[in-house]
């Protein structure tokens, strides 16, 4: 037997009547004073009541004689088998589980710190039961080995700086990062009979070593980007000044001070502070 077998015991209610039987043929010995009907009842009853067994909601039962596996039983309710069965719980609720944060490195060689979050259940009891020694420490296991994969596959960020586009960050695609860390521990686990329900990014931070490095990174990436939006609709506004004053008439200007009037607008619009306006009274040449 190489794959789960579900199979169907007997009602545990009618062995319990069994058993009642067996107890009043007891009584009735020992009212009678019949020795054979006493010893006959009692071994009756000490070979029939080990076969009961419960199965609980989202549970099973697999069971083996001598080592052999017979089957499992996944229906709910009160049963009855041969007493001789080994009896083994195998859960088939939904299970978290959270990792511990490991230090790797990303695509990049940056050490950061990772863990994941994985909801699993048992889908084959004979492989969980079986083809792994201990099915929630090979969880554990594969998930480390997991994301390790994982973080070594895709950069924590982009950078302009970095000399190439990556489409996909730990960061920033979690979708497709948990998509691919649900494949591959879905490959891992699936020898261990385990199917994967969710698997996503929990934790997930520059080492600590270089945070603060990649912080500051970070935020020089970010004034980079605003002053390049600033300096784009500074232009914009300047040309539209210039356009609006030549096509309306309202004064010429020549090369000079158009340069001069570009030169103040720009840093007017540009400046990261307010700026101090000095009022000419006189000319224009003065």
């Amino acid at each position: 037997m190489t794959q789960e077998k579900i199979i169907k015991v007997s009602n545990g209610y009618i062995m319990a009547f069994l058993i009642i039987i067996f107890l009043a043929g007891m009584f009735t010995g020992i009212f009678n004073k019949i020795v054979w009907l006493i010893f006959m009842s009692i071994l009756l009853i000490i070979i029939t009541v080990p076969g009961f067994f419960l199965v609980n909601p989202n549970t099973s039962k697999v069971l083996l004689l001598f080592g052999k596996y017979i089957g499992t039983v996944k229906e709910n309710g009160f049963y009855w088998a041969n007493p001789l069965y080994k009896k083994r719980d195998i859960s088939l609720r939904a299970s978290n589980f959270d990792s511990e944060r490991v230090k790797v490195n990303d695509k990049l060689g940056n050490p950061i710190m990772i863990s994941t979050i994985l909801v699993w259940k048992v889908k084959d009891t004979f492989k969980a039961a079986f083809d792994v020694d201990n099915y929630e420490n090979f969880v554990r296991v594969q998930s480390d080995a997991a994301v390790r994969k994982l973080a070594s596959l895709y950069p924590y960020d982009n950078f302009e700086d970095d000399g190439e586009d990556e489409e996909i960050t730990l960061r920033a695609s979690v979708n497709e990062v948990s998509e691919a860390l649900e494949k591959e521990l879905s490959e891992r686990l699936d020898m261990a009979g385990i199917e994967v329900l969710e698997a996503r990014i929990g934790y997930l931070a520059y080492a600590q070593e270089i945070a603060n490095a990649m912080l500051k990174r970070q935020q020089a990436t970010a004034i980079i980007a605003a002053r390049h939006k600033i300096v784009e609709g500074a232009v914009s506004m300047v040309e539209m000044a210039l356009d609006k004053l030549s096509k309306n008439n309202v004064i010429e200007l020549d090369e000079e001070r158009k340069a001069a009037m570009v030169s103040n607008l720009m840093v007017v619009l540009c400046s990261d502070k307010d700026t101090t306006p000095i009022v000419n009274t006189g000319t224009l040449n003065h």
